[in-house]
Formats: C-alpha cells, structure tokens, sequence
C-alpha cells in the first residue's frame, strides 16, 4: 500500500541551558530524523527569542521552524519524541493546505 505524503510545518522551542553545542546537537537530531522520514523543504533557525510566557522558570529559547512533507503516520511520531525529549520547551506540527 503507498502512504501518502503530506506538506507539514513543526516549530519547536529548544532549552538554551545546555549552550550552543547542546542546542545545536538538539536541532541537527530532529532535523535528521524528519529527513530520514521525509522530505525537508526548509529549515528556519530563528535563533534566540524571548518567549510569551516563562517555562520552567525560562525567559529564553531557541526556535527553529521546519518545512517538510512526510508520510502521514509520522507527525504523531513525531510528537511522541518531542514530547519525550529533554531540552524541548514546546513544538507545535501543524498539516499545511496543498
């Protein structure tokens, strides 16, 4: 059976505790593994930003938007590994309009 693919966005906010070198590790993870089950379309490395609101007593994170298309099984995987991961504040994946 094919899977269908599908355009998806995630936007997701890294702790800045670890330093540059764990934030970046953290970024290059997950964009590996969208690559590795899809298609990445473009990475948006927005750098340091204030957030709206304190999480866990953090003023700060790093946001990285990320354009893909992928199967449709695999956002909610995604998720999963968000969710799970040390050093990820918040992510968000949204499903674009073709």
């Amino acid at each position: 059976m094919e899977k269908n693919n599908m355009s998806y966005e995630v936007l997701f906010v890294v702790d800045l505790t670890p330093g540059e070198e764990g934030v970046k590790a953290l970024v290059e993870k997950f964009t590996s593994l969208i690559a590795d089950n899809g298609t990445v379309n473009e990475v948006n490395e927005w750098g340091k930003r204030r957030l709206a609101y304190p999480i866990n007593d953090m003023n700060d994170g790093y946001y990285v938007l990320v354009n893909f298309s992928a199967p449709t099984d695999f956002p909610a995987e995604l998720e999963r590994i968000f969710s799970i991961t040390d050093g990820i504040l918040r992510s968000m994946v949204i499903a674009k309009e073709a």
